[in-house]
């Protein structure tokens, strides 16, 4: 039924959660499990406006990016410990709603699994705002967790 499993995670308890039901769930389909993190693009007037010191070797997006490869392959790492063979780890950099409903687009993914809050603004008063929105915008089903 699940053939492709999507869990997009950032770091929190709530992604955490949601991807300890994909790994069950894919457990029981016997499906590929695609682990996503995404990282915002920080724009270069939130670094002049930020406490960033200006003699940093790297720029903020490339620090962003390592702090979410070290996610995903935390995520993954989780996933073949409790005993998954076919998962894979993706990192991308967009708008997390946008760019989670666009990946599981193209890679035709049959279930998100995601957290209702992650690491994100606490802008909504129910479910995330990231959550909310990939709910409203996949054509797949969504598992909020």
């Amino acid at each position: 039924m699940f053939k492709k499993i999507l869990v997009p995670i950032d770091g929190s308890k709530q992604s955490y959660a949601a991807l300890n039901y994909a790994i069950a769930l894919q457990g029981k389909f016997d499906g590929e499990l695609l682990i996503l993190t995404v990282f915002r693009h920080y724009s270069h007037k939130e670094t002049s406006m930020s406490m960033a010191v200006a003699d940093m070797d790297e720029s903020m997006d490339e620090i962003l990016r390592k702090h979410a490869t070290q996610v995903a392959e935390e995520g993954k790492k989780i996933a073949l410990d409790q005993g998954s063979t076919n998962v894979r780890s993706f990192v991308k950099n967009g708008p997390p709603a946008r760019t989670i409903v666009d990946f599981s687009k193209k890679r035709e993914v049959d279930l998100i699994v995601l957290g209702s809050r992650g690491e994100g603004d606490l802008d909504s008063f129910l479910l995330g705002s990231v959550s909310h929105k990939v709910t409203g915008l996949a054509s797949c089903p969504v598992l909020v967790v």
